[in-house]
């Protein structure tokens, strides 16, 4: 896939959440254990970005995969290393578990 052709899209905490809740979405947090042991997402498979793996993503059996990081820089490179592996994940979560806290909604700690 050609440079041009990548593109990511960027989707709300409400429209993570909500996708969560039904059923339709993957979350990957690609923060480092370290940042997720203090806080995480409830729900979210880990794929940290240092040793970032598109293959070690759970299949997503049918759901969109979105990536999601601490404030929404690392979920765009996560994004952006799964499409030039071939990988058609193409989301993450704009303003990461910064913006995820300030629309109110749940982590684990």
């Amino acid at each position: 896939m050609a440079e041009n052709e990548r593109q990511v899209h960027n989707l709300t905490p409400e429209e993570v959440a909500q996708g969560l809740a039904e059923g339709r979405m993957l979350l990957v947090d690609v923060r480092e254990p370290n940042e997720t042991a203090v806080e995480s997402y409830p729900d979210a498979a880990l794929v940290p970005l240092s040793t970032f793996d598109p293959a070690a993503i759970p299949e997503p059996q049918g759901k969109q995969v979105v990536f999601a990081c601490r404030s929404g820089k690392r979920s765009v490179t996560a994004s952006l290393a799964a499409q030039e592996r071939g990988f058609p994940y193409d989301s993450h979560l704009a303003g990461g578990i910064i913006g995820w806290k300030a629309a109110g909604l749940p982590t684990k700690t």
